[in-house]
């Protein structure tokens, strides 16, 4: 099979039954004159130049094939009218970029022309005139020279390699088809035939030739466990190649689509030998009959595997049922009945089939095989969306044409829809097909909350039910249909939805939003929620603090019994699970009741509840209306006194049921500092924090806030993410929860509320200026003063740092400055920071404080004096700050399928900017886009392209604005690891036009540009 770039060989399931082990052939094959070293040679001579090594690229995940790029092989079969012959799995049932490559290293664009629905093989154009220093020959095909004992060569693309040639003895002819995957392509109905060949990944497609330079098959596949290879027979292929013949020859100005007729019945047969189906009942003067009418050497009969529901044989034939005739002919093999299906479209054919020995007659419809073939489908949110093919709906069992998703996307995978789903309703809508989910979409607006429903095949049993956030915000295009143009051999997209159908902003209810609430039922209290995304998981027994010393702590298991339920469940909740979500009858009947469970509430957990917030899992939080009127109240922040050890503290939040809690606890340490690790990939890590730990652990899935008695906040309860590294090629992500002390928090929003020095932000509507945050970007850790000693640090300075601050008892180490920072080249790593401004510093909010200072002193100076100790010697320096705003990222550019952005304070963290300019950073790949094909993958810097200068993200759009579609671009980048590279990628505007995001602070809302795309 083709190989996907960087994999290992093609794995293919374990062939299993008494037939494949004791089946021989053992007819002679025909008296021929036996090759020569010379024949091989003259037949490999004028073979080799016409097979190519295919480089193809799945630019959308669809149907049994995944997004992605690999390489196969193919071969010249009509040179004069540029035809390329090689497997389905290689052409791909969705939208496909190729190129074809000749012995020679010309490169040439190819275009997919047909792809049979069933059977392993599909055919390539390509423009003739385009081959230019070659001299070649197509390859005829002989099918009917296929006999076992037949010596062959597999020549192709073997492992890899340009030229492979390969060779083997055909061992059998009657082989069962493949079965490769559960859920992806399978042929039937077909033998196929068997040697010893060896081909692995990269093979497919190959020609299997004998001495005279005929092919005789099509390598498919392989088993990776022997050396056995499996061959495609070539008479469906010989037909199908007639009619594109004809086709072409037929067009006078421009291409036109190619119709094959293929016929379906949308069952499988196998063919069983005649000792299996004497057990199945078949009668002794059927069998008769059968070996009389057959060709001499005829060994089994086709009997029913299985019939697709809702097909023109559901209803009509069993598994089990042996076919006798169709059409009063006797037919025991493959080809022959799907010549009279092929031939017999729209028609009528009267099967005799034995049922247990039953004799019976059955009048099936024969179907257009193409009218269940998808040829277009829906992408939404990053969801590819279309017709449930004939080969998943054999696999799955499902009837044909219902709405199957290919890929989640970003909206279905948020809301738990997996891979292979039926989607069955949509905002409680029946969807029998594609065209029914677009016509519920059009009805819906962004942020709208509607149930999903769906099926799965590997449960196929219960209907599960979600909640899906319709997600129309601009990091996707609008709804898009593809539909495949044969003609051109590309996908042509238009919108799926009008923009004048979508209707205005609705409520998350995906109703409109109700004006007169007091229609509606009242709440006592109300609790502001944001879904949860994920359902999370309960900690392990035992944590482990952040050195990684396992703490011994009560464990208090995360269900509602142990704590007071105030106000009942949450509407809307969206978890990922498989059990139902709860209706809205059932909903109201919990708000109903939790007015009487409120009076047991907690003084704390009164006063705090109305104001918790569920946080949405790496989404930003976004504020939901219940059903209801919803009571917020604005909760009080207490900074003073800070947390002392041995502090009663309560726990207040929400539960991973959603349910309002309260728990008591004492603080064990009110300032240990944080110490997260670099991940693999540069994230988002808390660095120079300081957290609360408390004696009891309620594990990873309980958030909330840290109040007093009275209900005032003291910290918040927050989730830290960490990877924690096995080995040097595995790791494991881990979440850990600590308490962040609220003065950290008021600080920065003192200066929201009073109005900051900042770039304007809408916030509730208003717009608010941010507030500039001085930083000394520098990030430390600390180290006991017992350790410092060691270090050099001198005993008048330990008594200093010990008068300053007699809790800690540590001193401050530089573990590293952020690249670009003014502090960058200053301090190094191990540098002990004595004192800022000449006061002693023992934490870092001493250092945040000193930063601080500087914004509001007289003086407009921006450096820091810092006393630091460095190798055992104490020395002055002036360190810069610098002022951050805490936007982040606001623009990146999609180019390619690659994301790229200016580095963000995770890249910098790691110490590294590349000379030549840092502000195109590759911070992501699409699977499928040519920035996967030509391996533009993240963690690198775009610093040229085609010979210029790209140091900031406005020179690399006006760079790649100059870009035309189809052309191979010379693009020079530098790694993380600081290592330079050189690459060439060939720019797609079809499937990947070049997009950017802009943050607009007018609206506090992402703006999608389209940069460069096809007119």
């Amino acid at each position: 099979m083709g190989d996907p770039l960087g994999s290992e060989e093609a794995s293919l399931a374990t062939e299993t039954g008494i037939k494949s082990d004791l089946c021989l052939e053992i007819d002679p094959p025909p008296t021929e004159t036996v090759a020569t070293a010379e024949d091989w040679r003259r037949a490999l001579g004028k073979v080799v130049p016409a097979v190519v090594v295919l480089r193809t690229t799945a630019c959308r995940a669809f149907d049994t094939v995944s997004a992605g790029a690999s390489y196969a092989t193919g071969f010249i079969v009509d040179k004069r009218r540029g035809i390329i012959l090689t497997n389905r799995h290689v052409v791909k049932p969705g939208p496909v970029v190729a190129e074809a490559m000749f012995v020679n290293r010309e490169e040439i664009p190819i275009y997919p022309v047909y792809r049979d629905p069933v059977h392993d093989f599909g055919f390539f154009s390509y423009d003739p005139s385009a081959v230019q220093f070659l001299s070649y020959e197509e390859i005829p095909l002989a099918p009917e020279a296929a006999s076992v004992g037949l010596e062959i060569r597999v020549v192709g693309n073997d492992s890899g390699e340009k030229v492979s040639i390969l060779a083997g003895t055909l061992a059998r002819l009657d082989r069962d088809a493949p079965q490769y995957k559960k859920d992806g392509y399978n042929d039937f109905n077909t033998f196929y035939m068997q040697a010893a060949s060896g081909t692995k990944g990269g093979s497919s497609g190959s020609p299997v030739i004998d001495w005279q330079g005929r092919a005789v098959a099509l390598n498919a596949g392989s088993k990776s466990s022997s050396a056995s290879a499996f061959f495609l027979p070539l008479q469906r292929v010989v037909r199908a190649l007639s009619f594109l013949q004809k086709s072409i020859d037929s067009c006078t100005d421009k291409p036109k689509a190619v119709h094959i007729p293929r016929g379906t019945l949308q069952m499988t047969f196998v063919h069983k030998g005649f000792d299996e189906i004497r057990r199945l009942g078949l009668r002794s003067e059927t069998e008769q009959v059968v070996r009389h009418a057959s060709p001499t050497g005829e060994t089994g009969m086709l009997v029913v595997d299985s019939v697709v529901p809702n097909g023109p044989a559901d209803k009509h034939l069993e598994p089990g049922d042996v076919l006798i005739r169709v059409n009063g002919t006797v037919l025991t093999q493959f080809l022959n009945l799907e010549n009279l299906i092929d031939d017999g479209v729209g028609q009528i054919v009267e099967l005799e089939i034995e049922r247990g020995g039953q004799p019976i007659t059955v009048s099936v419809s024969v179907q257009d095989l193409h009218s269940i073939t998808p040829d277009h489908f829906l992408e939404v949110s990053g969801a590819v969306i279309h017709p449930l093919s004939y080969q998943q709906a054999r696999n799955f069992r499902f009837p044909c044409g219902l709405a199957y998703v290919s890929d989640p996307g970003y909206m279905l995978f948020r809301a738990g829809v997996p891979r292979h789903a039926i989607i069955k309703k949509v905002a409680n809508e029946d969807i029998s097909c594609l065209a029914d989910l677009i016509s519920v979409l059009s009805k819906l607006s962004r942020g709208a909350r509607v149930p999903l429903e769906y099926m799965s095949h590997t449960d196929r049993h219960r209907k599960k039910s979600v909640l899906v956030t319709i997600d129309r915000h601009e990091w996707y295009a609008p709804p898009q249909l593809y539909t495949r143009n044969d003609s051109s051999g590309l996908w042509d997209v238009k919108p799926a939805i009008e923009p004048a159908a979508v209707p205005p902003s609705i409520g998350n209810s995906g109703l409109p939003i109700c004006q007169n609430t007091e229609s509606m039922h009242e709440v006592v209290r109300g609790v502001t929620d944001t879904a949860a995304t994920m359902e999370a998981s309960s900690g392990d027994g035992s944590s482990q603090n952040d050195f990684g010393v396992e703490a011994k702590k009560q464990r208090v298991e995360d269900d509602s019994s142990d704590g007071t339920v105030a106000n009942g469940s949450l509407h809307g909740s969206e978890l990922k699970s498989d059990d139902a979500m709860a209706t809205e009858n059932s909903v109201l009947r919990d708000y109903e009741s939790a007015a009487a469970l409120s009076a047991n509430a907690s003084l704390a957990e009164r006063a705090i509840e109305p104001a918790l917030v569920m946080f949405e899992v790496k989404i930003n939080i976004m504020f939901v209306k219940l059903m209801g009127r919803v009571h917020v109240a604005m909760s009080l922040l207490k900074t003073e006194p800070a947390l002392q050890r041995g502090d009663s503290v309560y726990l207040v939040g929400l539960s991973r049921n959603l349910q309002a809690t309260s728990r008591k606890s004492i603080v064990t340490n009110p300032c240990a500092a944080l110490n997260i690790g670099s991940a693999d990939s540069p994230r988002y890590r808390a660095t120079n924090m300081e957290v609360i730990e408390l004696d009891t652990d309620f594990g990873s899935s309980f958030s909330g806030a840290l109040t007093d008695e009275q209900g005032r906040i003291r910290a918040i309860w927050g989730s830290f993410s960490t990877q924690v590294k096995y080995s040097s090629s595995s790791s494991e992500d881990h979440q850990f929860v600590r308490g962040i002390p609220i003065y950290a928090i008021s600080q920065v929003l003192e200066k929201i509320i009073t109005g900051g020095n900042g770039p304007e932000l809408l916030i509730n509507g208003v717009k608010r200026p941010m507030p500039l945050v001085r930083i000394l970007e520098v990030e430390l850790y600390p180290t006991l003063l017992s350790k410092a000693r060691s270090f050099g640090l001198s005993d008048e300075w330990i008594q200093i740092l010990v008068k300053k601050d007699p809790v800690r008892r540590q001193v401050l180490r530089v573990k590293g400055c952020l690249a670009g920072s003014k502090a960058e080249n200053l301090l190094e790593q191990g540098d002990m920071v004595l004192a800022v401004n000449k006061m002693p510093v023992t934490c870092y909010n001493d250092i945040e404080a000193a930063c601080r200072t500087l914004d509001t002193g007289s003086h407009s100076d921006e450096n820091l004096n810092l006393t630091i100790l460095r190798q055992g010697r104490e020395m002055e320096l002036v360190v810069g700050t610098d002022k951050r705003d805490g936007n982040g990222t606001t623009r990146a550019i999609n180019w390619c399928g690659c994301v790229v952005q200016d580095p963000h304070s995770a890249v910098r963290a790691l110490g590294f900017l590349p000379e030549e300019g840092h502000g195109v950073y590759v911070t992501r790949w699409c699977h499928g886009s040519p920035a996967h094909r030509y391996g533009l993958y993240a963690l690198q810097w775009i610093v040229e392209v085609n010979g210029k200068k790209t140091p900031d993200l406005n020179a690399f759009a006006d760079a790649t604005k100059e870009l035309e579609h189809g052309q191979f671009v010379r693009i020079r980048t530098v790694h993380l690891n600081g290592k330079p590279r050189v690459l060439t990628l060939k720019q797609d505007l079809h499937y990947w036009p070049t997009w950017e995001l802009r943050f607009d602070p007018e609206t506090a809302l992402w703006r999608r540009n389209i940069l460069k795309a096809l007119k």
